[in-house]
């Protein structure tokens, strides 16, 4: 299997690090969004949308992170992605949260508090970073009742639900994510960090 990917991406980054953490052999292929490699006419091919990443097994192209993180999974037996059905859905649900809730606060806070100065495109929008704020906090508050009394989000065990929410947190100190109220998230997070995998997968710089 082929992963087109871009590392410092957090969606690159959770199907990475799960191909890492079941020990799947990935050939790795850099697509450098800084460069603009992401829209040439071959990358297109593989997925329309220009983004990363992409895996490919043999013919078959698959492109969105949380799809790319449910077949790897699927290669072999194991915990993150346990057989029963009710535990799959309990998954699915976190991770479409992700997409759907988690990010819309983390994503803006990430772009605003840090990519901008990296990318030298002036200051945060004080406006954004307010919306931003206020998603954030209504979701973080959601995830950390939730975690209050578990170690992980399904199961009480790593599954593909936490590789999948703790993505979004790639970037939660040069983001400024206001995560101090939340302590169950950042103890959450902190065993996150801990894994081989994720170390592997962090940004470099």
């Amino acid at each position: 299997m082929k992963l087109y990917y871009f590392p410092p991406s957090p969606q690159t980054r959770k199907a990475h690090a799960v191909a890492i953490h079941l020990e799947l052999p990935l050939e790795l292929q850099l697509i450098d969004l800084q460069k603009g490699e992401q829209h040439t006419p071959e990358y297109l091919k593989l997925n329309p949308t220009g983004r990363t990443p992409v895996l490919q097994d043999g013919d078959f192209i698959l492109w969105e992170s949380t799809a790319i993180m449910q077949y790897l999974a699927s290669q072999v037996s194991n915990s993150l992605w346990p057989e029963d059905m009710k535990s799959r859905a309990n998954i699915v649900r976190w991770q479409s949260w992700e997409l759907a809730h988690w990010n819309r606060g983390c994503q803006p806070l990430q772009y605003e508090n840090f990519i901008k100065q990296l990318s030298q495109l002036g200051d945060p929008d004080p406006q954004a970073v307010q919306r931003a704020t206020e998603i954030f906090h209504k979701e973080a508050t959601v995830l950390n009742t939730y975690l209050a009394d578990r170690k992980f989000l399904v199961n009480d065990t790593l599954t593909l639900a936490d590789f999948s929410v703790a993505s979004s947190l790639t970037y939660a100190v040069p983001g400024r994510f206001p995560l101090d109220d939340y302590p169950h998230i950042r103890r959450w997070y902190a065993q996150i960090e801990e894994l081989p995998a994720w170390q592997k997968t962090a940004p470099k710089g």
